[in-house]
């Protein structure tokens, strides 16, 4: 029986191309955008290059410092002083990487512009993310401390800086008017990871800014390393030990908040990171069954144009003693049959438009991939959304009178 709906539905497709056409447009269209949103959602918050001990880090990304009464209110990233003279004597992480988040500045190389992203770092930062060394090695503390002029750089810059050359350990690069010795070369990030992200990496020492001005914010942000996940809790209540017993620097202001969470909490609120990752996926779970419901409307419409086209075949079916469940079922494999090639074909999209993203120079470094959970997902809702796109129209068809059906042809 299931052979014989498959042959019909083939025909059937075959026949009406244009709406065959509309139909799989719209389900290979959709399919397409989930798949290739999830795949810039999933580099972004996954544990990639170099963040590949995420599953085990807390960040620590910005402080607000509040003033319920007047409803004032000053937040953004933290000094180095703060990070450095609080957060990285904390006992519970296993190190604290402190680094700035990364600032543009411009460089010439053959009378040719240059804008690099500089980023400023301590020596703990090269333990806790896992940066791939091409050459050369990072920094030491003790040239940190001596506030020596080295500094790593990523392969792009080499490139663009010095050309197509075997080494570049030992030479010296220029920014802002300062020669810096290059220490070693690491493989590029893409600048969607903004911890990580950065063409030319400086210790803090020779940063232009005041990095032991006494204040509690500035421009750096930390990611706190635990030996283990289960010591979360314990970093997590270390800190807020350690925010709750600041004094108020600014006398316009007399709360202080700042939380070490998880990289997507860390992002999202001060005050209620759990409810904030709980919007955030309430509004992508609603935008997908959104979207996935204008195809879903496109096929039930399609599908009663289909119907009325085909009354004679209803009533001559049902002429010969073809039951209203029979037909039913008929149609719901039909449009379960489209909906598989839909899929089949937004699945072929999706490869062809994220290799096309990974090789070009839209965003640079970045590398996405098929998230095969959101594929399983999509799979399915596809599957629960061509039943019910087949379920209205079926329904209406096997309410057809004979009479009415072969009259209408």
């Amino acid at each position: 029986m299931l052979k014989n709906y498959f042959k019909i539905a083939i025909a059937v497709l075959k026949r009406r191309k244009f709406f065959t056409f509309i139909s799989l447009f719209g389900i290979s269209f959709t399919l397409t955008i989930i798949i290739v949103l999830a795949a810039f959602i999933d580099n972004i918050l996954s544990a990639n290059y170099p963040e590949t001990n995420r599953d085990r880090s807390l960040y620590i990304i910005s402080m607000q410092q509040r003033d319920p009464v007047h409803q004032g209110q000053m937040s953004g990233p933290l000094s180095f002083y703060f990070l450095n003279h609080f957060v990285s004597t904390m006992k519970t992480p296993a190190k604290v990487a402190i680094s700035s988040l990364f600032a543009s500045t411009n460089t010439y190389v053959n009378n040719k512009k240059l804008v690099i992203n500089v980023k400023y770092t301590n020596a703990d930062f090269w333990d806790v993310l896992q940066y791939q060394f091409i050459e050369g090695k990072p920094y030491t503390k003790q040239q940190i401390n001596n506030g020596e002029h080295v500094a790593v750089i990523s392969e792009d810059t080499k490139k663009e800086y010095f050309g197509d050359v075997s080494s570049v350990v030992g030479k010296y690069i220029e920014a802002d008017n300062v020669q810096y010795r290059v220490a070693g070369v690491v493989k590029s990030v893409p600048v969607t990871q903004l911890i990580s992200s950065g063409d030319l990496f400086l210790p803090y020492t020779v940063s232009k800014t005041d990095y032991n001005a006494k204040t509690y914010m500035g421009s750096y942000t930390a990611v706190l390393l635990a030996n283990s996940k289960s010591d979360f809790t314990k970093i997590k209540d270390e800190y807020a030990n350690i925010v709750s017993k600041l004094p108020p620097e600014n006398k316009d202001f007399n709360e202080i908040h700042s939380f070490a969470d998880t990289y997507l909490k860390s992002f999202l609120s001060f005050s209620n990171a759990g409810n904030g990752v709980t919007i955030i996926l309430t509004v992508i779970t609603a935008f997908i069954l959104f979207v996935m419901l204008l195809p879903t409307l496109n096929l039930i419409n399609i599908n009663i144009s289909r119907i009325l086209e085909r009354s004679s075949e209803i009533g001559v079916r049902k002429a010969f003693g073809a039951s209203s469940k029979t037909l039913v079922w008929q149609f719901i494999v039909e449009n379960i049959i489209l909906t598989f090639f839909g899929t089949a074909l937004g699945l072929l999209f999706s490869f062809i438009i994220l290799q096309v993203i990974n090789n070009s120079d839209l965003i640079s470094n970045i590398h996405l991939t098929i998230n095969f959970t959101v594929l399983f997902y999509s799979l399915i809702v596809c599957l629960v959304f061509g039943l019910l796109s087949g379920v209205y129209p079926a329904w209406r068809m096997s309410r057809l009178q004979i009479v009415t059906a072969l009259k209408a042809q």
